[in-house]
């Protein structure tokens, strides 16, 4: 087990490259196994969900090379198994995307059930009523953790989500880019990864049309072939550090970015008194925090795209616990996502959560260090941020939730500034 040691209270400067988005990744990995050709992804993210996945497919029999950590070339041709039930695959979210992928490829699949962070109930029925749409029998197995599909004559179909779920909307995509005929999908998520994701299956000869919209329409190929691809850049992973500049003060330039997709983010730190500037190269964003000025208080309300990104609430709720004057942070996506709020509180937080859905801070204008826990991936970046901003030592625990989404998270912290190392429990 790892921790970081943080000693806090240091602005800011310097410059950071943003990686790929670990989320349109995920579900590219997946669909690189629906040809038999070989496929060439680059600006992959170097963090553990992604080799998880990688590993899942390697071990179904795909070949997977490495050419080096931000590159890898993946075959499908050799998948000789339909069967994705480790201990391992169980612990990310993203192994329901080997579901459709499979299914897609071969008409069958038997997956384990998803895991990943416990910040809420995140039902996979709109997956399967995508699915059995298409004609895929879907069968849950409770004692053994993991879904039985298989399919005869996989074809299009209309198809309306009753939530917008990325998930959802990427696993039916992957199915449906090699069924039988048009695949509608209304109410679709409109993530800049979903749209990620459909551009790489159109670089494979999949025809998608309307991604980023709120209706997808999938015209069923007869076959993929092979593809270069270079994944875009991850918009949670740049507000990350946006909001570490406005919590601990400094001027960070952020490079490969695409600013349009932070816009939810910048618009509300604009807001509260940070400084956002896109530069000339229209790939690149400044990011600038007085070190002598107190910032703002404001109202967040998470939504999905182009709303602000529920992955992004508990790092903006930091920013606000030093803000001046009273502020209120509404969850809307998931019900269980202020754990940590309970760590801020042994920093000097003063914030109470009601009905597990809306924050209330009371603006403090310093906190302390001390020893707290890391209780998910987006929570544990959020109580980073805390501890560079906070005044003596914090001890964080439980960083493996971290590197679960963020490539070097402490030595990028440290390019710019940060007195942060980590350390190994024996």
């Amino acid at each position: 087990m790892n921790r970081y040691i943080i000693n806090g209270g240091k602005p800011l400067h310097g410059e950071v490259v943003i990686g790929g988005a670990k989320n349109a990744a995920l579900g590219i990995i997946a669909g690189a196994i629906l040809t038999d050709e070989p496929v060439t992804i680059e600006n992959l993210p170097d963090v553990s969900d992604i080799n998880v996945l990688l590993d899942a497919i390697e071990g179904i029999g795909a070949t997977v090379e490495r050419i080096d950590s931000h590159k890898v070339v993946i075959c499908g041709k050799t998948i000789s198994s339909v069967v994705v039930n480790s201990e391992v695959i169980q612990k990310i979210r993203a192994s329901y995307y080997l579901l459709g992928a499979l299914v897609g490829k071969k008409g069958r699949a038997q997956v384990a059930m998803p895991g990943g962070c416990e910040i809420g109930a995140r039902p996979i029925d709109q997956h399967l009523k995508g699915l059995r749409a298409l004609g895929v029998k879907c069968d849950e197995n409770e004692d053994e953790n993991c879904i039985y599909a298989n399919v005869t004559n996989l074809h299009g179909n209309g198809i309306f989500l009753d939530v917008a779920s990325v998930g959802a909307t990427i696993n039916i995509m992957l199915a449906a880019v090699l069924a039988k005929g048009t695949t509608t999908i209304e109410n679709a998520a409109k993530e800049p990864h979903i749209v990620d994701v459909a551009n790489f299956l159109n670089s494979m000869g999949a025809r998608i049309k309307g991604a980023g919209t709120d209706v997808i329409r999938i015209y069923g190929a007869e076959s993929l072939h092979g593809t270069e691809y270079s994944i875009i850049p991850d918009q949670i992973e740049a507000g990350t550090f946006m909001c570490a500049v406005a919590a601990a003060k400094g001027d960070v330039t952020l490079r490969n970015v695409i600013p349009r997709h932070l816009e939810a983010i910048s618009s509300k730190l604009e807001e509260i008194g940070v400084t956002v500037e896109e530069l000339d190269s229209g790939t690149d964003v400044r990011i600038v925090a007085d070190p002598q000025t107190r910032l703002g208080a404001s109202t967040v309300r998470t939504r999905v795209y182009p709303g602000f990104p529920t992955d992004m609430q508990p790092q903006i709720t930091v920013v606000l616990m030093l803000g001046s004057g009273n502020s209120t942070v509404t969850e809307n996506i998931f019900e269980n996502r202020f754990r940590y709020v309970e760590e801020l509180r042994k920093m000097g937080a003063d914030i109470a959560v009601k009905d597990n859905t809306t924050a209330k801070i009371r603006g403090v204008e310093s906190v302390h260090g001390a020893d707290i826990e890391v209780p998910d991936l987006r929570a544990g970046a959020a109580l980073t941020i805390a501890a560079l901003a906070a005044g003596g030592k914090t001890v964080l625990d439980r960083i493996d939730y971290i590197e679960r989404g963020y490539e070097d998270f402490d030595g990028k912290l440290r390019g710019i500034g940060a007195d942060i190392r980590k350390e190994t429990i024996v």
